[in-house]
């Protein structure tokens, strides 16, 4: 398995919105509500006109071409809920739109199924964290976007934006998240004879310990903490920590806590044992997942991970959150 890419679907388009061309470093720690420094408004946000209810799909008038040099902000809404700051992860409403021709570029559907958002410039384009940060639940933004906050020189050939293009980003901020905890923290659940031994260090980084046995033919799961949170849905979107070890070789392959960070999926857009090991588990959960050939990476295997045609994988998995 490899860790997924941030990805927003929506009207049936993947847009690929996360941080990979220009934008600034995030800041070592977070600031806190009260100092929280929105970016200001500017002559072309203040030129897109927006009317409609927050939460139902704006109208929005657009004079093209709409540029900036720097992501400008306008508040068309002032939400009186609480402050996003940095690293807060929102549900939000949006549509983007192409500054040079006004042309609708993606939206999300208005029906009860915002898209989540981190506010955090490595995650997502500059231009939409700085757009979002520091806005109150229930605002309606208007942020104009130039391309050194976006795509950059690149632009976005899926989307036809050009590398000269600003781009208008409208979002209704629906709510805040609450934060994803740092390892599972369900109760402590008697471990199964024949699974691989678990231990975890002192931050929660499993290591695994492969039993001196053939493995099994079947999927196993096993339950290390049980969790009292929201279930796990098939197709649903989880943020996990997880470290992933091949059977034959005692060997770790992968590892969300070695990259110091989890990670977010559908259990729908990974190999079909580990999706099935989530489906039906709590949030706080801890399992342990083994998955025979046939329900990981079948015959081809996983060559660039080490993962040949007959090998079983392990994967220890934390569910610290299920989008709602």
């Amino acid at each position: 398995m490899r860790t997924p890419l941030t990805l927003i679907i929506v009207a049936g388009l993947a847009v690929s919105l996360s941080a990979c061309a220009s934008g600034t470093a995030t800041p070592d720690a977070s600031p806190a509500a009260a100092d929280c420094k929105p970016v200001a408004a500017g002559k072309a946000s203040d030129a897109v006109k927006v009317t409609g209810d927050f939460g139902a799909k704006p109208t929005v008038d657009i004079t093209a071409p709409v540029t900036a040099t720097a992501t400008e902000r306008t508040v068309s809404i002032e939400g009186d809920g609480e402050q996003a700051v940095e690293g807060d992860k929102l549900n939000v409403e949006f549509t983007i739109y192409n500054g040079t021709d006004g042309k609708e570029l993606s939206a999300t559907e208005y029906t009860d199924t915002p898209t989540q958002f981190t506010v955090d410039e490595t995650k997502f384009l500059a231009g939409i964290a700085k757009t979002l940060d520091c806005s109150t639940v229930g605002s309606r933004l208007v942020g104009v976007i130039p391309p050194v906050d976006s795509w950059g020189d690149a632009g976005n050939t899926e989307l036809g934006v050009a590398a000269t293009d600003s781009l208008v980003f409208v979002a209704d901020v629906v709510s805040i998240l609450p934060p994803v905890p740092d390892r599972a923290d369900g109760a402590d659940q008697d471990p199964v004879d024949g699974f691989p031994a678990v231990k975890l260090a002192e931050d929660g980084t499993p290591s695994v310990t492969i039993p001196d046995a053939d493995p099994p033919t079947e999927l196993g799961i096993e339950v290390l903490k049980k969790g009292d949170g929201a279930e796990v849905a098939d197709g649903a979107t989880v943020t996990v920590h997880y470290v992933g070890v091949n059977w034959t070789t005692g060997e770790t392959f992968d590892s969300s806590w070695g990259r110091g960070e989890p990670t977010e999926f559908a259990t729908t857009g990974v190999i079909p044992g580990f999706g099935k090991g989530l489906v039906g588990q709590t949030v706080g959960s801890q399992v342990v997942i083994v998955i025979p050939p046939d329900e990981g990476y079948g015959e081809a295997g996983q060559e660039s991970a080490g993962i040949g045609a007959d090998d079983t994988l392990v994967f220890v998995v934390d569910i610290l959150a299920v989008a709602a």
